[in-house]
């Protein structure tokens, strides 16, 4: 492999872990110093980062972002993803509060149990594997919860319940566009 080949595929297992974009650019810098170091004195890129890239970029992902730090983002984030869905479910139904069912609960949290598992492990799993997570597991686990439980309302949440679901991501995702941002390519 290539210098250009190793930090690609590094690139793309950062990004894919949900590293931030900020982050990636330093450890791109800090990699792409080591292989031209490597080069100049007459070494490979495997001398570098080993036989295997992938579990190289891996590695570095998990000491880069311990465990427990994208736990907290992950949990931050999908409380974001429920304040904004409750938001619009309120908005769209030009109502105050947002009756929840225990389908639509057992819906939300086999999905979002998943995905959380899912990003922990490997990273984003994408809008069409959302998708079908979601078909799959979260219909499942709506028709198991009326055939177990019913269809029946089981609680009531005021609308200012979303912006205290909001508020913890905020930090996150405001990071998220600025990293977007920053890294959007410029148009001359």
């Amino acid at each position: 492999m290539t210098n250009q080949q190793v930090l690609a595929v590094c690139r793309s297992n950062w990004e894919y872990r949900g590293i931030d974009d900020g982050s990636v650019r330093e450890m791109l810098d800090e990699l792409s110093a080591h292989l031209e170091d490597a080069v100049a004195a007459g070494r490979t890129p495997q001398d570098v980062v080993g036989d295997d890239v992938k579990e190289f970029a891996a590695s570095w992902a998990r000491a880069r972002a311990p465990f427990p730090r994208r736990l907290l983002r992950t949990a931050a984030m999908v409380c974001f993803a429920i304040g904004w869905l409750m938001l619009a479910m309120c908005l769209v139904r030009w109502t105050t509060e947002r009756v929840v069912t225990a389908d639509e609960v057992a819906f939300w949290v086999v999905v979002a149990a998943v995905t959380v598992t899912w990003e922990l492990r490997r990273g984003s799993l994408g809008f069409r594997k959302n998708l079908a997570v979601a078909a799959v597991a979260g219909l499942t686990a709506v028709l198991l919860s009326r055939w177990l439980v019913g269809d029946g309302a089981l609680f009531t949440l005021p609308l200012w319940a979303a912006p205290v679901l909001l508020l913890p991501g905020l930090p996150y995702a405001v990071a998220d566009a600025r990293g977007r941002k920053s890294t959007a390519p410029c148009v001359d």
